[in-house]
């Protein structure tokens, strides 16, 4: 019987996977955002999720799930295909790529994803921050195909890629901390004969490549968050909206730490449960070399 942990990914199994985990954990991303772009005073997570259910309702944690699908089936389809096809190129000889050169291969594959990935997580950001807004300045994007429509209508194309050095930066190191730490762990719990290739060591390796990613990317994406929902003409440029956020002191760099490592350990365990349970089911077997 063939062993199933020899299987290879899909390149857009990544893609897949992604979108399915965001759609457990948008509300804890949309905590988030709220959380980053609050200017005045203090409100922990629960009271921020009682005052949007009383005042919107339920679905309201749900605002922007559109664009989260949208942002997933872009951005991480091409930083998780890259990567996995980059791995699966460099690998053919048998040998397996050095701990370094995964890195080096995450972080271009992340940028890479990271630009792609940029107008959907505009759209993202916009929709989820809107019912924080009066009733009179809300945009009231209808999904994200309409939030990309009317951004490119009224304030030019060029606006759908605002933060995109900053998302391209933190996306970078985000899959520096997902892709290369989950493999790496994954691969020393595996090699001391104590774990097997199972969804326990699976979730093990995703939580900690979670924790990884949390720390490098949560100034960035406070950044990110911040110059996607700028008003025009807020910031003139990236450090400007650095010296802005730094006058609020060092930990306004981590507002959001919390829901954010929250968010992003649970939506890193399923992205990699999921990818795991597909490549096991619908994944491929490396072909023999020929002798």
């Amino acid at each position: 019987m063939a062993d199933k942990s020899k299987k290879l990914s899909r390149w857009y199994f990544g893609g897949l996977s992604s979108a399915g985990a965001a759609c457990v954990t948008h509300p804890l991303d949309l905590l988030k955002v709220h959380l980053q772009t609050q200017q005045k005073g203090k409100i922990s997570i629960a009271q921020l999720t009682v005052s949007i259910i009383r005042n919107q309702g339920i679905l309201a944690l749900y605002n922007g799930l559109s664009a989260s699908l949208l942002r997933q089936l872009t951005y991480s389809t091409i930083r998780f295909g890259v990567y996995e096809v980059g791995k699966q190129t460099f690998e053919k000889s048998g040998h397996t790529m050095l701990f370094h050169q995964k890195l080096l291969l995450a972080g271009f594959s992340g940028a890479t994803g990271g630009v792609f990935g940029t107008p959907g997580d505009v759209i993202n950001v916009r929709m989820q921050n809107d019912i924080k807004l009066p009733p009179e300045q809300r945009r009231n994007y209808k999904h994200a195909l309409d939030g990309i429509v009317r951004i490119i209508q009224k304030e030019g194309l060029h606006k759908l890629f605002s933060g995109c050095s900053t998302a391209t930066l933190r996306a970078a190191l985000m899959n520096i901390g997902q892709l290369s730490f989950y493999d790496q762990v994954k691969i020393t719990l595996l090699q001391t004969g104590y774990f097997k290739d199972n969804p326990i060591t699976h979730i093990v390796s995703s939580v900690f490549a979670g924790a990884v990613a949390t720390t490098l990317t949560q100034p960035l994406d406070v950044l990110k968050t911040r110059a996607m929902n700028a008003k025009p003409g807020e910031f003139k440029n990236l450090v400007d909206l650095f010296l802005y956020t730094a006058k609020l002191g060092p930990l306004a760099f981590f507002k959001g730490y919390v829901p954010a490592f929250i968010r992003l350990a649970p939506q890193t365990i399923l992205t990699f449960v999921f990818l795991e349970q597909l490549k096991s089911n619908f994944g491929f077997y490396p072909p023999i070399p020929m002798s």
